[in-house]
This record gives C-alpha cells, structure tokens and sequence, in this order.
C-alpha cells in the first residue's frame, strides 16, 4: 500500500487519537511507543484516552504485526497501581490483541530507594509485546557470551509438565547467545545519546528502540510511534532503513523529534 505524503517519514502535531483515525486499517508494521502513563512524568498538552489509543493501534496495525507499549506503574500510598497490567489485559481481552511476551527493561542506573518507602528500589519497566495475530518478522538478536562461560556440549536436564525430566545436549562452543526477555540499558547522558532529547521529559534509550526495530521489523516497513516525545523510535527507524510515522501533541516535543530525525542522513536509495 502507498501512504500519503502527509503521514510517511513526517513527525505531525496533533492528539494521536484523532490524527490515527485517518490512517488506513492494516498499514503500520511496528508501533514502539511509551504513553505518558501514571502521571510520573509532567508533559506538555497532556492528554491520554488509554481505551481509544488502544483499539485504534489494533486496527491500524497489520496482520501479524506488533506494538510494543514500555509501561511502568506509580506508587501511591505505598503501593503499586497495577495499571501497567489493566492496560496489558485491556489490549488482550478488548482489544483482541496477544500477549507475546513480558520484557523487561533494565536499568543500570537509577534513583535510590529510601527507607521510608518500605520498598527496594526500582530498576526496570515493562515492555510488553502484542501481536496482531501470529508474528510475521521476528529477527533474534543474540549477545556475546561470557569469557567463562562453560564450553563443549553440556547436557542438561529439564522438567516437564508431568514431573518427569528430559534431557537435552547443548553445544556451547558458540561465541554468542539467544538474548532473554530481560534488556538492560544505560540511561541518561553518555556515548550514543544525543543531547537534544533530554529536552523531553521522559525518554528511553536509543538502543532499547533499535533492538526493538530490528526484532519485530524489516527494511522499508512502516514503524509508528503515536506519541513520540523526543522522537527516539523515529530517529532509529530511519537510522535503520525503515519508515516511520509520529504523532504528538506538543510543538516542542515534535520541534525536538524533528531536529534529532534530520541529523540521521538520508538513506542514498529510491523507495519502491
């Protein structure tokens, strides 16, 4: 399908909602996004219809697509909201989407817990992954093993539903590894992070969308973030041949995303 000018490779001012209603059913490949969930952050022209947002990416998405949603929850009066897991089970259970997988996302640094909170301190959000159906892209990334890891084929035993064991050899003589559903990043200010999105209030890390991009799409797919802040997913779409569409509310937040998008270089090839 070809898309209108007005939307491929554009960073647009507007309430995602609405502005999603005018894209085709069917059309976006990959949506890595962060809403501005729980109130922990203070945005500019905040407005969130969680419900609305929701039904609307399953009907752009396309078949076999995913959306990539990295939430956390607030603490208020010493506990947790859980609206991180009620939006997980709205997207599932209205929305018709599947939970493919829980991930989390790691970081290695972070605000200290103090002990009047009655809680250790908080390290990671969720990243959850929904699909549209069964996924149709899903490129493993793999990391680099440790120095001492154990070597040669190992073989290792596991339970199976009955209680029985099964055994299984494993050759571990490759120098790489399947990465878990546990992805761990540096955040704030350091090598590969360009200044200019710390202007926004709340911005994930480079990689953490670049990793996503990659798994969940290929080259010249159509990835969206509807509310793209400091337009993170949008700059590592274009970095990685793909296009992309964002939404959002604020100006300024889409001065930002449109500045950081312009530095990466254009890609020196016609699109088909």
């Amino acid at each position: 399908m070809r898309y209108p000018e007005d939307y491929v490779d554009k960073i647009i001012q507007g309430d995602c909602l609405e502005v999603m209603k005018s894209i085709p059913d069917n059309s976006i490949d990959l949506t890595v996004t962060s809403p501005p969930y729980d109130n922990l952050r203070t945005y500019q022209g905040f407005i969130f219809d969680f419900k609305g947002i929701a039904m609307e990416l399953y009907r752009v998405t396309k078949d076999g697509g995913i959306v990539v949603w990295v939430v956390g929850d607030e603490t208020k009066s010493f506990c947790e909201t859980l609206s991180s897991f009620k939006q997980a089970i709205y997207f599932v259970e209205n929305c018709h989407f599947n939970l493919l997988d829980t991930m989390i996302y790691k970081k290695k640094s972070y605000a200290p817990a103090y002990p009047h909170i009655m809680r250790y301190a908080s390290v990671f959000e969720y990243m959850f992954i929904f699909s549209k159906g069964k996924p149709k892209t899903f490129n493993e990334l793999r990391e680099n093993k440790l120095k001492n890891s154990i070597g040669g084929n190992v073989v290792s035993s596991f339970r199976q539903k009955d209680g029985s064991f099964i055994k299984k050899s494993t050759n571990r003589n490759k120098k790489d590894k399947s990465r878990t559903n546990v992805w761990e990043y540096l955040t704030g200010s350091h090598a590969g992070e360009d200044k200019e999105k710390f202007k926004h209030p709340a911005s994930f890390p480079n990689k953490l969308a670049e990793d996503h991009i990659k798994t969940w799409s290929n080259e010249h797919d159509i990835i969206l973030d509807p509310m793209c802040g400091s337009g993170t997913t949008l700059k590592m779409a274009k970095m990685l041949n793909r296009r992309f569409i964002g939404f959002d509310i604020s100006q300024d937040y889409v001065n930002i995303a449109n500045k950081r998008v312009a530095n990466v270089p254009e890609k020196l090839e016609e699109w088909i």
